[in-house]
C-alpha cells in the first residue's frame, strides 16, 4: 500500500500556486511505485498577470525531460488556456502541429517545452490533474481482462481508454470519456497509466493514492506467493558467490555491449529481481514486451534473458551463453529496426539494456552509471507490473510495431536531447592508485570533470572516501567509489579490480600513481630500503598494471595506462639509488606493456614529474628532510631550490601532472604509446636522450 507523504504543516507554509504544484509533484515522484523515473506529469490551472498586466487563465504543466521527484518551479511551463481550449473543436492534430501550436501558447518563451501530454491536462475541466504510472494500475491495464476487473474495483467511477499513443487523439478521448460519465473520478489508460484530479492540490494527491491503493488491495488479494511467476525454478546463489560471479563476467558483458560506444554497467540483486529471474515463467514473461511505453527508451522492448542453470556454478558456460546471447540479441534488434524503421530513423546501439541471469540477478547498461541505474529502476517497475498482471490474468503488451514507434518517437527522443553533451571521458572508467594523495586526487578531479567514472584506490581509505564524496557531490551519486588497496598485495589488487567491475563493469584508464620515496647514500642503502622501493614502485606497478591488462583484454575494447614515473626514471638522483632504480624499472615496464598491448588497443605511456611538493604524502614525510640534506639546504628552501634549477624557473603542481594524464588518456594521443612525457619545468640533467 502507498502511504501519504503529505505534510499539512509544510504545505501550509507554501506560497501557493506553482509552489504547491512542485510540492505535490515531488511527493508523487518520490515513490517509484506511483510514478516512473522521468515519467508522468502534473498540472494546475490558475490566474496570472500577462506582460501587459492583464489577468489570464494559465495552466502550469510539467516540462518535457524533467522528473517529478526532483523537478523545481523552473521545470514547469505556463500556457494560456484561452489559446488551447479551442483545439477541442478539432478532429485531429499531428504531433508536429501540436508542438508548434503549444509553443505559441507559452506565457514565457524561456520555459521548457511542454509535456507530450499537455492537452490531456488542458482538456479536463479540473484545477489540478495528475497523470501517473502506478504499478498496480498498470498491472490492471496490462492484464488481458483488465477492463472487466476494473468494473469490480471501481464500479462506474472510471473511464477506460483503449491504448493510443499520447497526443491530441488520446487527450480528446479522455476529455470526452470524462464528459460522458458524470460519475467519473479517474481514467484508466490501457497499457499506460492513470489520470486523477481534484479541486485542490491535496485533494488531487489524496485521490491518486486512494485509487492506487484500491487497485493494490484488489491485486494482493489474488496473489498466491508460491505461484508468482509460475513458482520458483532455481534458488539464488549466496550473496558472496553472486558477487564473485558478477565480478568475473561484468567485463565480458561490458565489452560485448560496448561496440561503437562504451557502456557503463550496474547490477541489481534485490529480492524482487531474484524472485523473477529464478522463476519458471521469467523467460517467457520477459519476452512479452514492455510494461509501459515510458520504459522503452531505457529498457528496449525486451531484455536479454540468459538461460543459465545457477546450480551448475559453471562460470565458463555462463560466459559463453552471455557472448552468444548478446550477439543474438544485437542481431535480432537490428532486424527489428529494419522491419519497423521510418524514414530518417537512426538506430540506437543494438545491445541489451537489461540482462537477466537466474541465480545472479540483473545487469543494466547505460551511457553512465546513473542511466544504467535508470534502466534497472524501470525494470523493477516492469517486474512489479508482471507480478500484478499475472495474478489477475495474462500479461499483455504493445505490438512490436507500436513498441518501435514509441521507442523511436520524436517527441520521446526530444527528451534525450536535453541531456548534457558527452565529454572526452564520458562512458569511461578510470582506476587511480594513490588516489587520495596530491597527484592522485587532482587526477581524479581532472578526469571526472570530463565525464569519467572513477575508482579511487589507496591505502588511506578515509582519504579516498573523502575524494569520492567530493566527486559524487559535484557530479552526481555513483560517479566515484573508494577502495582500500595495498599495491604490493596481489589479493588486494585483484579485489580492488573486482570492486571496479561490480561498480562500473570494468576499467578503461589506469593511472599507476601510488608510491613512496626514500633517500640515503648508496653504501648506507639497506636491503630493507631497497626491497621497500622495489615492492611498492616495481612489484606494485606490475601487479596493478597486470590486473588492468587482463581486464582490458577481457573487455576487448582497448584501454589506456598512464604510469607516474619520475625525473629519476632517466636521471641518476643523488643519494636515491633504490628510488631511482625502481623508477627506471617503472618506465621500462610501461614500454614492455605497450609493446604487448598495441595489438589489443591498449596504450601505455609514462609521465616524468619532478618535485611535486604540494599535497604530497611523500614530500610531507622524511623524504623532504632527506632531499634537503642531499643538497645541503634547509627543508623550507626546497621549493625555491627546485624552481631555480628548472630552465623555465617554475614550480610543478599536482594539477600539471593531472593535465598530462588527461592528455595521455584522451583521444588527442590516440596514436601514442610507449612514450615518456617530462613535466618538470625543464631540468637539463633529466632531458631524455
Amino acid at each position: 500500500m502507498i502511504s501519504s507523504l503529505w505534510n499539512k504543516e509544510k504545505a501550509a507554509q507554501l506560497k501557493g500556486g506553482l509552489d504547491e504544484l512542485v510540492y505535490r509533484s515531488n511527493l508523487l515522484g518520490a515513490d517509484r511505485r506511483v510514478c516512473n523515473w522521468g515519467g508522468g506529469n502534473t498540472s494546475m490551472k490558475t490566474t496570472e498577470k500577462d506582460f501587459r498586466g492583464r489577468d489570464v487563465e494559465v495552466m502550469w504543466v510539467k516540462g518535457s525531460g524533467s522528473d517529478l521527484a526532483t523537478m523545481k518551479a523552473g521545470n514547469f511551463t505556463g500556457l494560456r488556456l484561452e489559446d488551447i481550449l479551442p483545439l477541442m473543436e478539432r478532429d485531429d492534430m499531428s504531433d508536429e502541429e501540436m508542438v508548434a501550436y503549444l509553443s505559441h501558447c507559452m506565457i514565457d518563451s524561456k520555459h521548457p517545452r511542454a509535456s507530450i501530454e499537455t492537452l490531456l491536462h488542458a482538456f479536463l475541466p479540473f484545477k489540478h490533474v495528475d497523470h501517473t504510472h502506478p504499478d498496480s494500475i498498470i498491472s490492471l491495464c496490462c492484464a488481458d481482462n483488465g477492463k472487466e476487473l476494473a468494473k469490480e474495483i471501481f464500479g462506474d467511477r472510471f473511464v477506460w481508454v483503449p491504448y493510443v499513443r499520447p497526443g491530441f487523439k488520446l487527450s480528446k478521448m479522455i476529455a470526452e470519456g470524462v464528459r460522458n460519465n458524470p460519475k467519473a473520478e479517474l481514467v484508466l489508460m490501457e497499457k499506460h497509466g492513470l489520470v486523477t484530479w481534484g479541486e485542490t492540490s491535496e485533494e488531487a494527491y489524496n485521490k491518486t493514492l486512494a485509487v492506487i491503493n484500491e487497485a493494490t488491495q484488489f491485486i494482493e488479494s489474488r496473489v498466491n506467493e508460491e505461484k508468482v511467476f509460475g513458482g520458483a525454478r532455481y534458488a539464488s546463489l549466496p550473496q558472496e558467490e553472486r558477487r564473485s560471479v558478477l565480478a568475473e563476467v561484468m567485463p565480458l558483458i561490458r565489452g560485448a555491449v560496448s561496440e561503437g560506444k562504451r557502456m557503463i554497467l550496474s547490477y541489481d540483486d534485490a529480492d524482487d529481481v531474484l524472485q523473477f529471474v529464478n522463476s519458471r515463467d521469467a523467460e517467457s514473461l520477459s519476452q512479452v514486451g514492455a510494461a509501459c511505453p515510458d520504459h522503452l527508451v531505457h529498457t528496449k522492448m525486451v531484455p536479454l534473458f540468459v538461460d543459465w542453470n545457477p546450480e551448475s556454478k559453471d562460470v565458463a558456460a555462463l560466459k559463453e551463453q552471455l557472448k552468444s546471447g548478446i550477439a543474438a540479441f544485437k542481431k535480432e534488434y537490428e532486424a527489428y529496426f529494419e522491419r519497423n524503421k521510418n524514414e530518417g530513423d537512426v538506430m540506437f546501439e543494438a545491445a541489451p539494456r537489461v540482462i537477466l541471469i537466474p541465480g545472479i540477478g540483473m545487469v543494466n547498461t547505460g551511457k553512465s552509471k546513473a542511466m544504467a541505474n535508470v534502466s534497472g529502476a524501470l525494470y523493477h517497475r516492469a517486474i512489479a507490473v508482471m507480478r500484478g498482471a499475472t495474478a489477475l490474468g495474462n500479461f499483455v503488451s504493445l505490438s512490436e510495431n507500436e513498441s518501435y514507434n514509441v521507442e523511436y518517437w520524436p517527441l520521446e527522443l526530444y527528451k534525450l536531447t536535453l541531456a548534457p553533451a558527452e565529454a572526452e571521458f564520458s562512458r569511461q572508467v578510470a582506476f587511480v592508485t594513490g588516489g587520495a594523495g596530491g597527484i592522485g586526487s587532482e587526477t581524479c578531479r581532472r578526469l571526472a570533470s570530463e565525464g569519467a567514472h572513477v575508482v579511487i584506490a589507496d591505502l588511506n581509505l578515509e582519504g579516498a572516501r573523502k575524494v569520492a564524496a567530493e566527486l559524487n557531490e559535484k557530479y552526481g551519486e555513483g560517479r566515484a567509489i573508494a577502495v582500500k588497496m595495498d599495491v604490493t598485495k596481489e589479493e588486494e589488487v585483484q579485489a580492488a579490480y573486482a570492486e571496479s567491475a561490480l561498480a562500473f563493469g570494468g576499467v578503461d584508464i589506469l593511472v599507476n600513481n601510488a608510491g613512496l620515496a626514500t633517500s640515503s647514500p648508496f653504501e648506507e642503502t639497506s636491503l630493507k630500503e631497497w626491497n621497500l622501493n622495489m615492492n611498492v614502485l616495481g612489484t606494485g606497478y606490475f601487479l596493478v598494471a597486470r590486473e588492468a591488462f587482463k581486464m582490458m583484454k577481457e573487455q576487448s575494447i582497448g584501454g589506456n595506462m598512464v604510469f607516474i614515473g619520475s625525473k629519476n626514471s632517466v636521471y641518476a638522483g643523488k643519494n636515491a639509488t633504490a628510488y631511482s632504480a625502481a623508477k627506471a624499472l617503472e618506465a621500462h615496464l610501461a614500454r614492455c606493456i605497450a609493446a604487448e598491448g598495441g595489438a589489443l588497443g591498449i596504450r601505455v605511456n609514462t609521465i616524468l614529474p619532478d618535485a611535486i611538493l604540494q599535497g604530497s604524502a611523500i614530500w610531507n614525510s622524511s623524504w623532504r628532510n632527506e632531499r634537503a640534506a642531499a643538497y645541503g639546504i634547509e627543508p623550507d628552501q626546497l621549493e625555491e631550490y627546485y624552481r631555480k634549477r628548472t630552465t623555465l624557473l617554475v614550480n610543478i603542481y599536482p594539477k600539471d601532472i593531472a593535465e598530462g594524464v588527461a592528455f595521455f588518456a584522451s583521444s588527442r594521443s590516440a596514436k601514442t604509446t610507449g612514450c615518456m612525457l617530462t613535466i618538470d619545468g625543464g631540468v637539463p640533467a633529466a632531458f631524455t636522450r
